[in-house]
């Protein structure tokens, strides 16, 4: 039995029926590398041989009575390997449209508490004879760095590896479900420190916020805050039903313009996604005359923690969304983040960590629920317009149960009152977009999906 960790039972608190706290992953595969015959009996018996080197999938939660404290979880007396791995077929023509539908189905659909927080399937029918693997993970399991670790823990460097140790599972035991009493008693031990807790967490938030604002005013930087977004119609309350699309751009291209304007990889993908927004947005007849709030979640894991769960933090940019000048957008791009990163630094880059510890769940569920029922987001400004994540991936293929992995979207979360998230993601020689919206705000996520390529070219042009 283990506790989880304040952050890891915040992303189980902040959970209603409309805002669903799960990031899915979905895998193109090519099975013509495959040594034998591919499909679901294949990836079933590779998932299978490695679950204990990602031990979170065996275990299930379970709630402390009252929400008093974070749930602990136990490994599953009751796991069953078919309940979470399914199939499926997609209809002709099988292309990118059909896939993004399937999964927009479902992402709209919550996880199974009484089970381990995880759902996959294996999808035939894609064109090119491709197959597609879908991930459904809780953020309580994992955030961008730990879903890489899942991702080498299942995938091979080479289409048939040879056997090593780590393919050999120890014994594995199931746990016992803890009473109420168990489970009180369990955390009784954090209910106490939590006083001393709290007080450590206000000082390094108060001396943060004021080393914060002396760096920013000494450094004259560019800070955006969260609160201060432009209303726009994808922020409004949510509905459960989601929509999909997925969009690649060459590596090389993001590069090139990373060097010649001297920014980041980030710094241009939240160019063109700004520039991507400020097309879509004017499309729509909303195109605001000051820039878009983003949160940008950001990994606080050391290099050498290998560990599940949650280790993150957030920052804020802006989408400058009103700047016509693709390099002016670059540059607007390059202050917030610098101005982000250094407040960020001057915060603590573990006071979310903090404060996630010294909240009962029951704290987060209750304010998230008041919230929604009250359309808090709907009366004042949004705190921000979107979610926008950038996740570092492989440059070297791999294949799962022989069969070469060919783009990997991943796709994040919805918050109250923002019914857009992107998650980006390297592979190889591109970079693979994943946007997820509310079906009912975002209707054609398509086609601002559609817009990524065009707005790295003009970035690239303009660069030139």
């Amino acid at each position: 039995m283990q506790r989880l960790s304040g952050l890891d039972a915040a992303f189980l608190a902040l959970e209603t029926p409309t805002a669903h706290m799960h990031v899915l992953g979905v895998a193109v595969l090519d099975p013509s590398t495959a040594p034998g015959s591919f499909g679901y009996d294949e990836v079933r018996a590779r998932l299978e041989s490695r679950m204990h080197l990602i031990p979170p999938m065996r275990r299930r939660i379970v709630e402390v009575p009252f929400g008093l404290n974070a749930p602990v979880r136990i490994e599953d007396p009751d796991f069953d390997l078919d309940f979470h791995l399914r199939r499926a077929a997609l209809p002709a023509p099988g292309g990118e449209a059909e896939l993004a539908d399937f999964v927009a189905d479902v992402a709209g659909r919550p996880l199974n508490r009484s089970h381990p927080l995880w759902e996959a399937w294996v999808i035939e029918g894609l064109e090119h004879g491709y197959f597609a693997f879908v991930a459904k993970l809780h953020h309580s399991l994992i955030d961008g760095a730990s879903g890489v670790e899942i991702l080498s823990a299942l995938f091979d460097l080479e289409p048939d590896p040879q056997p090593t140790e780590t393919d050999i599972e120890p014994e594995w035991e199931p746990e016992r479900v803890p009473n109420d009493m168990e489970l009180l008693a369990f955390g009784a031990v954090s209910l106490m420190q939590r006083p001393g807790k709290l007080i450590k967490a206000a000082n390094n938030l108060g001396r943060g916020v004021v080393r914060a604002v002396q760096r920013a005013r000494e450094n004259e930087l560019d800070v955006t805050l969260p609160l201060t977004a432009p209303r726009l119609t994808m922020n409004r309350a949510l509905t459960p039903h989601r929509k999909v699309a997925f969009s690649s751009v060459p590596l090389a291209d993001v590069k090139a313009a990373k060097n010649a304007l001297g920014v980041t990889i980030n710094d241009i993908v939240l160019a063109v996604t700004a520039g991507a927004l400020r097309s879509y947005l004017a499309q729509r007849g909303e195109l605001p005359d000051q820039p878009l709030v983003a949160a940008i979640p950001t990994s606080v894991r050391a290099a050498d923690d290998r560990e599940m769960g949650n280790r993150v933090s957030t920052m804020f940019a802006s989408l400058p969304v009103d700047i016509e000048n693709p390099a002016r957008r670059v540059d607007a791009v390059r202050r917030s983040t610098v101005g982000a990163k250094q407040t960020h630094e001057s915060v603590g880059s573990t006071t979310l960590e903090q404060w996630a510890e010294v909240a009962a769940p029951i704290l987060f569920s209750g304010v998230i629920r008041l919230h929604t029922r009250l359309r808090f987001g709907e009366r004042v400004r949004p705190a921000i317009n979107m979610i926008v994540s950038n996740v570092p991936g492989p440059s070297f293929p791999l294949y799962l149960a022989g069969a070469r992995l060919v783009a990997l979207h991943p796709l994040g979360p919805l918050l109250a009152d923002a019914g857009l998230n992107l998650t980006v993601m390297s592979y190889m020689d591109h970079v693979d977009f994943g946007f997820i919206a509310c079906r009912e705000l975002v209707p054609d996520v398509a086609a601002l999906a559609a817009l990524v390529p065009d707005a790295l070219a003009e970035i690239v042009k303009t660069a030139g």
